[in-house]
């Protein structure tokens, strides 16, 4: 009988030991995990391409300086595996006005000005700056970067923005990229990031975020925000507002490259 109660104490205790604390990676990705789950799981992580149409605004200085019908051509290459720090493995085509009249289009290592008079070489700073912004974004993140060496994630705690209570991770990588991403504690899916950059010219910080809203289903229980706003250090630059967005269309090579008849016209000076 000695042996049974002692051995029943024994038990008791064990299983009454408070669980250890988490450390703030823990929790970091647990937040993480939750909003992949939020967003589609599997079905996000195999989201092949994607298709977002609605009306496109830009801003300078707070005001209006351009509006226009866009239709954005997303397609996600695969990636190496074990994944490579700071591989892009992702092609994106940006059409601009009713009939798709202009267009800039973005592959890994170059990008390029379409109109009706050819196409012009981007220049490479901004061929950088969407490389930057992509391997930044916590959508890319999610869909592309999970499991790459080096990449961490850390629980900075919790807040109140815009009446939404969030869970702020920070995000880093082995280049020393950070982004600060805002989940909504109820939801949780992404409703704001943020990052620094330099000025390649001045070297000034530079502060880039991104907000996101109304989410809706796009197929499969993959979830996406049909509202985007940009700012940069405090004032708005660009926004879109999305009519439609749809997934796995099977896009192909040729909508993400050159025509071997186009012209190909000089770098701007």
């Amino acid at each position: 009988m000695k042996r049974t109660s002692f051995t029943l104490w024994l038990a008791a205790a064990l299983f009454a030991t408070p669980a250890l604390p988490q450390t703030n990676e823990q929790r970091g990705k647990q937040v993480i995990d939750r909003a992949l789950e939020a967003l589609g799981g599997r079905n996000y992580l195999e989201m092949r391409d994607r298709i977002e149409e609605g009306r496109a605004y830009s801003f300078y200085r707070e005001e209006l300086s351009g509006l226009s019908r866009a239709k954005i051509y997303t397609r996600y290459l695969t990636r190496p595996e074990p994944p490579v720090p700071g591989y892009l493995g992702v092609r994106e085509r940006q059409a601009f006005g009713k009939n798709e009249e202009s267009a800039v289009l973005f592959a890994e290592d170059n990008g390029w000005e379409i109109t009706f008079r050819g196409a012009r070489p981007l220049a490479p700073a901004l061929v950088k700056r969407f490389k930057e912004s992509t391997l930044q974004n916590i959508f890319y993140i999610l869909r592309q970067r999970l499991g790459e060496p080096g990449l961490t994630f850390v629980f900075r705690g919790t807040d109140v923005f815009e009446n939404q209570p969030v869970e702020i991770v920070e995000i880093a990588d082995s280049d020393n990229r950070q982004v600060t991403v805002y989940f909504n504690m109820s939801t949780h899916l992404p409703i704001r990031q943020v990052y620094f950059r330099r000025d390649p010219d001045t070297k000034d910080r530079i502060e880039e975020v991104t907000s996101f809203a109304k989410y809706r289903d796009v197929g499969g229980g993959v979830m996406w925000p049909f509202t985007i706003w940009r700012e940069r250090n405090g004032e708005k630059i660009y926004q879109i507002f999305s009519d439609s967005v749809v997934i796995n269309r099977d896009l192909t090579d040729e909508l993400f490259t050159l025509p071997a008849n186009m012209k190909i016209l000089k770098p701007k000076r």
